[in-house]
């Protein structure tokens, strides 16, 4: 065990299991809602789910196509199981809800192997503490349910921050994890969680006298045989399936994104992941800073300490360095933050943890009214004002009770008001805010999905297209087509569209899709009418057009 009394002398309370117990059953009313009953929400779990559609379908996983492009942004670990789960339970559940359940197996991981690193740095009876303050952050709440291949990578940071605890103690097992934490996070996402976490192994090698034995050394070597399947078997084979796709992915898509060869998304500030932080890892942050202000006079040479702000600090400066930042790429921050926030909970004054816990118990709770009154006047239409306000921000919404949602949603409520009645206890603040966490996700996923799934689906809008296609067409091109509609069309209609940008895929069609801004019509030559133009329901700008010209049915 690498955790040091000397930091924090309290021990865990009695009923340990019971703690447990309660950690397990927060976690699992935390991952559940929301992993089924809506459609693939734009834009990444739309991309997501186009991939897993084309596997489904019978394609190559090694290079999966989107509506028939290459689409090698990530490795396919994720799409894989995503496919994978969506088969087995495609007897019970619509493939894209199958699939959404690989999002909620990653973060299950993510939550195991941090308490498992918590358990290994703080002692016995703290692995749960860390789990609930890693599942209290709100910017893993909405993009953890989501279809995406970050939460892959979070399980594999999660997995390598455990092996990396080991190592010292444990140097096969811990070796082993560490390889295939960052084997996993390779596959999930790249080359982002194998140079961070062997960044962070090999600083702590150096620095950091527990991780400076021969058996570290060992089981290093151990992570890297463990980690060579995972990065050389894909890599391999997308090769000598196509070096052009090879060379696009790892100059273009990994090392171009740090060497600013080019820019993929939202060139951003080179700190702006330190601007998010503040309420993206909300409590951990405070609580982390207040760890390594207490250990300002013992000193910060302690395992606890050390590996959890190591990790921390590379995987920031590859994170802030790289051209591109979006607030779900942060996601792998939270977690050596839980890890190093985890000993507050014993070290905080006792007016700081009240105020943690006061805040959480009223925030929660007022929230929870607002839910449930939004609630009525959505679906009850009380009051009449605030009924109409929302059914005008969202006009293809139906109203009704729908009692299983309701019913489930009031369980949450109740099983609220019991948790309050907790004991006295250092951890009580921690647990209370997981507890509030997971009773607004529960409320929102319940009384509040169908709402969202309205607007956020492309499945009535395609239904409205498909409706005034003609008989006989050759094909459909596409000019300025999104990824997202482009695979809900062939998803839902089995079309694939040609897009005029790509010179090896544009053709010659009878019918042409347009997307553009509502408003703003497209201007088209002479001889070509529209047949339809539509959105999404609530949509306020992306708009779309479908034009047609030599077909003697046309409107």
């Amino acid at each position: 065990m690498l955790y040091d009394p000397g930091f924090n002398s309290t021990q865990p309370a009695d009923n340990a299991n019971v703690m447990v117990a309660l950690t397990i059953a927060i976690c699992a009313a935390w991952i559940l809602p929301g992993l089924i009953g809506h459609d693939p929400w734009k834009p990444d779990e739309v991309s997501t789910f186009g991939l897993v559609y084309h596997i489904l379908q019978g394609g190559s996983w090694i290079a999966p196509m989107l509506t028939g492009e290459p689409y090698i942004d990530d490795p396919p670990l994720f799409v894989l199981t995503a496919a994978l789960l969506a088969h087995i339970f495609s007897p019970l559940l619509e493939l894209h809800d199958g699939a959404r359940l690989a999002a909620g197996l990653y973060v299950a991981l993510a939550f195991a192997f941090t308490a498992g690193a918590g358990r290994e740095l703080h002692g016995r009876g703290r692995g749960w503490v860390a789990t609930l303050i890693l599942l209290g952050s709100p910017g893993l709440l909405i993009r953890g349910h989501l279809m995406i291949p970050d939460t892959a990578l979070l399980a594999g940071f999660a997995i390598g921050a455990y092996g990396l605890a080991r190592c010292p103690r444990r140097p096969l097992t811990g070796g082993f994890w560490l390889g295939t934490g960052a084997g996993v996070g390779f596959m999930a996402k790249g080359l982002l969680a194998p140079g961070a976490l062997g960044l962070t192994a090999a600083i702590l090698l150096v620095g950091c006298r527990t991780w400076r034995t021969r058996a570290s050394l060992g089981a290093y070597a151990i992570a890297f045989v463990a980690a060579i399947p995972w990065l050389s078997i894909w890599p391999t084979l997308l090769y000598r399936k196509s070096p052009a796709l090879f060379n696009e992915w790892l100059w273009i898509r990994n090392v171009g994104s740090w060497l600013s060869a080019v820019d993929l998304g939202l060139h951003a500030p080179a700190l702006s992941y330190l601007s998010i932080l503040p309420w993206y890892a909300w409590p951990s942050l405070p609580l982390a800073l207040w760890v390594l202000w207490g250990t300002r006079v013992s000193g910060f040479r302690r395992p606890a300490v050390e590996l959890p702000s190591i990790l921390f600090l590379t995987c920031f400066a590859a994170l802030s360095l790289a051209t591109d930042a979006r607030e779900v790429y942060a996601m792998p921050l939270l977690i050596p933050l839980a890890l190093l926030a985890t000993p507050s909970v014993d070290s905080l004054r006792r007016g700081a943890s009240n105020a943690l816990y006061w805040f959480g118990v009223m925030g929660f709770s007022f929230f929870a009214f607002v839910f449930w009154f939004y609630w009525c006047g959505l679906d009850l239409g009380i009051p009449g004002r605030l009924s109409r306000h929302l059914h005008k921000l969202q006009p293809g919404y139906d109203a009704q009770v729908r009692w299983l949602p309701v019913l489930v949603a009031a369980a949450f409520s109740a099983a609220w008001i019991l948790l309050l009645r907790i004991k006295r206890r250092a951890e009580r603040p921690v647990i209370v805010w997981a507890a509030g966490i997971t009773l607004l996700w529960g409320l929102a996923a319940n009384l509040f999905m169908v709402y969202v799934d309205t607007g956020k689906s492309y499945r009535g809008m395609i239904a409205s297209l498909t409706k005034e296609l003609p008989q006989n067409y050759d094909c459909i091109s596409s000019r300025a087509l999104s990824e997202p509609p482009r695979a809900m069309l062939h998803y839902y209609a089995n079309i694939i569209t040609y897009r005029e940008e790509d010179p090896a895929r544009s053709r010659s069609c009878t019918l042409l899709l347009v997307q553009g801004t509502r408003g703003n019509s497209p201007k088209m030559p002479p001889g070509w009418q529209q047949r339809w133009k539509g959105t999404r329901p609530g949509e306020k700008t992306e708009y779309f057009w479908l034009y047609a010209h030599g077909l003697p049915d046309t409107q």
